[in-house]
């Protein structure tokens, strides 16, 4: 057996740890709740705990390369401090590498989650084989990660990424960041019920059916009324997508890389919203309307990796790892900082 690592994707509900060898072969998954009102403590004691476990299996029989582990939050990348992360309360300012590597005593590298979920795509997804590459992951908020060279790009502080903080709107929406107007406020999951809300205050009968009858009235809930024709959920998506559609254009303008992925929760409604992004981009971006594969809706087939190697095109599509995307990734963080 070659060598191997193990990754773990850190998210406020579920902690879900994998052994995968270096050809991105799964060799066993485990996954958790992560109980985040027991502590920090506890959460980091529950993980070390099932990193043991499968590395126990494996030792005498491949060598471990490393740990690598996606958390949702702001990262120093140079210390291993968590600075500050929505879903996980309570671990602002924590040394969760030092944690960490002092239970385990090994190699641990940290990556904030939707970094790691674009090297997750880059490695085994939609960009495989790609080497620059950008990814958008649409859930309660909305992150972002580069891939240059194959390698995520960190920029100077470790912030670099941050498109769900890019205005789309200057005097939108306010935002939690302090800024008004972000792409988060209008793609994310989050975004999607507040939206549809402020339809059913202005009288959108389908939607508010669809409030009273689900206790959790969700972005789900919302995409089914939509695929099944609902003109106000339509409208609801068709607005995600033009905000998806900015951001992606000025990326492209400023980049022009030859792949742009676009992920998590919120992907799953896609054919809702995609077209809309597609609009955008050949209205505001000379560059794609330059390089547009023949058909831009979002090719995820063979043809579009190939055009994208080859860079002649440029592909926008969504990403094919699913929720294992940021799990992917994290695994592949040791082999890439040993290459």
């Amino acid at each position: 057996m070659t060598d191997y690592s193990i990754g773990v994707d850190l998210g406020g509900t579920n902690l879900r740890i994998a052994a995968m060898d270096a050809q991105g072969r799964l060799l066993e998954k485990v996954t958790l709740g992560t109980q985040v009102a027991l502590g920090r403590d506890r959460v980091i004691d529950a993980m070390c705990q099932a990193i043991r476990g499968l590395a126990d299996k494996y030792d005498g029989k491949a060598a471990l390369q490393g740990i690598g582990i996606g958390v949702p939050g702001i990262l120093d990348m140079r210390t291993g401090l968590l600075r500050e992360s929505p879903n996980l309360p309570g671990w602002a300012d924590y040394p969760v590498r030092t944690e960490i590597e002092r239970r385990l005593g090994t190699r641990v590298i940290l990556e904030n989650d939707a970094n790691s979920a674009a090297l997750g795509e880059s490695w085994l997804g939609a960009a495989r084989d790609v080497d620059d590459m950008a990814m958008l992951t649409l859930g309660t908020g909305v992150g972002g990660g580069l891939v240059l060279g194959g390698r995520i790009w960190h920029g100077m502080t470790g912030m670099a990424g941050e498109f769900g903080h890019m205005t789309v709107e200057p005097d939108g929406v306010p935002c939690k960041c302090g800024n008004r107007g972000c792409v988060e406020q209008y793609a994310s999951a989050t975004a999607v019920v507040r939206m549809a809300r402020e339809a059913i205050d202005s009288g959108a009968p389908s939607l508010a059916r669809a409030a009273s009858s689900d206790a959790e009235f969700s972005a789900k809930a919302i995409y089914n009324l939509a695929i099944q024709g609902d003109e106000d959920a339509r409208k609801i998506f068709r607005r995600v997508g033009r905000a998806l559609g900015v951001v992606i254009a000025g990326l492209v303008n400023a980049l022009n890389l030859p792949m742009y992925v676009v992920g998590g929760g919120v992907s799953s409604a896609w054919e809702a919203f995609a077209p809309s992004i597609f609009e955008e981009l050949t209205q505001r971006s000379m560059v794609f309307a330059a390089t547009a594969p023949a058909s831009a809706a979002g090719d995820q087939g063979a043809s579009a990796q190939v055009e994208a190697r080859a860079g002649t095109k440029t592909i926008v599509t969504r990403a094919l790892l699913g929720s294992d995307a940021g799990l992917y990734g994290a695994a592949r963080l040791p082999f890439a900082s040993s290459e």
